[in-house]
């Protein structure tokens, strides 16, 4: 027990600053030379694309709903996703032990509660972040809903800066609730121990690096 306790101190808040890490840096490449990553290509692209286009165009507009669309179901299925395992391991927990065991003194106890401290700090660490990828992904969703009314209003009541501030907003927040939603899953793993906790947190990140920087491919910044 105690062996297993150690390695929760040590490889569970390693994991977390490994995956914490990858996306600061990342976050910096995306500041400073966003022709390195596919994200940054793709917003570079997005404001090229949204320049070219004309608010008020009706054949415009359509294409835009229609471009949002693979966004918006992947965005709503990101949500879905989260807000689905939060209710399964919240009926989880409820089923595993009772809502009083929680308050009981074995929890808050310093000598005899580790265990307890241990348990609700696994199932409260997942729930935070499940919950704050499904805030992130259905706030994105409103605000790429409100650039599809953003881009199809009239001419004359168009304004090319904001509506471009919304669309970029919302591929943002749909970009952080799925990297939340990524994150969460090392955590769920963190209810069978530290070590697959661990292996899964170096593969997320060797997945995302992989999906993330183009390398040899990237293209001149613009």
């Amino acid at each position: 027990m105690a062996v297993i306790l150690l390695l929760d101190s040590v490889l569970v808040p390693l994991s977390l600053f490994l995956i914490v890490g990858y996306h600061v840096n990342l976050w910096c490449y995306f500041k400073i030379k966003p022709s390195r990553i596919t994200i940054g290509i793709e917003a570079l692209r997005r404001k090229e694309w949204f320049m070219n286009m004309k608010e008020g165009d009706d054949k415009k507009a359509m294409l835009a709903v229609q471009s949002l669309r693979n966004t918006l179901l992947t965005t709503t299925i990101a949500a879905t996703i989260a807000i689905l395992v939060e209710l399964a391991l919240a009926a989880l927990t409820n089923n595993t032990y009772n809502a009083s065991r929680i308050f009981q003194s074995v929890i808050l106890e310093p000598q005899s509660g580790n265990g307890g401290r241990i348990f609700a700090l696994k199932f409260g660490s997942t729930s935070f972040f499940l919950l704050a990828s499904f805030f992130c992904s259905a706030l994105g969703l409103g605000l790429l809903i409100d650039a599809n009314f953003l881009v199809s209003a009239p001419e004359e009541f168009s304004f090319p800066a904001y509506t471009q501030m919304v669309f970029e907003q919302g591929f943002m927040m749909a970009f952080i609730g799925n990297r939340i939603l990524c994150m969460c899953f090392p955590l769920l793993l963190w209810m069978f121990g530290p070590l697959p906790v661990a292996l899964c947190s170096v593969a997320l990140v060797w997945g995302l690096y992989v999906r993330d920087f183009v390398g040899k491919f990237s293209v001149n910044e613009a």
